[in-house]
C-alpha cells in the first residue's frame, strides 16, 4: 500500500507539475519524474503482491524498462529541443 501511495502521490505531483512550470524543459522535469518514480513504485507494488506467480517477474521487467527509458527519452527530448532553439526559462516568470 505504501509503494503504491508512493507512486499515486508522484503521478499527482508531477501532473500538477506539467500544469504549473512556465517553459517545456520544467514541464519534461515533472514528466520524467510522474513517470519514472510513479510508474517504477506501482509496478515494484504489483510484483509484490504477485510474488510466488511469474507475472511478478514480468512486472519487475517492466519496471527496469521504465526507469531506463523514461529518462531516456526526456534526455532526447531535451536534447533536440535545446539544438533546434528554444531557450530555457532563465529569469522571473511574467504573468499575464
Amino acid at each position: 500500500m505504501a509503494l503504491c501511495g508512493t507512486g499515486a502521490f508522484f503521478f499527482l505531483v508531477g501532473t500538477l507539475g506539467m500544469l504549473r512550470f512556465p517553459d517545456f524543459y520544467s514541464r519534461t522535469h515533472a514528466a520524467t519524474k510522474c513517470d519514472t518514480v510513479g510508474a517504477g513504485s506501482i509496478l515494484l507494488a504489483l510484483a509484490l503482491l504477485r510474488a510466488p506467480e511469474p507475472d511478478a517477474l514480468k512486472l519487475l521487467a517492466l519496471g527496469g524498462l521504465v526507469l531506463l527509458s523514461s529518462p531516456t527519452a526526456a534526455h532526447a527530448l531535451a536534447r533536440a529541443a535545446y539544438r533546434t532553439g528554444l531557450t530555457p526559462l532563465t529569469g522571473p516568470v511574467k504573468h499575464r
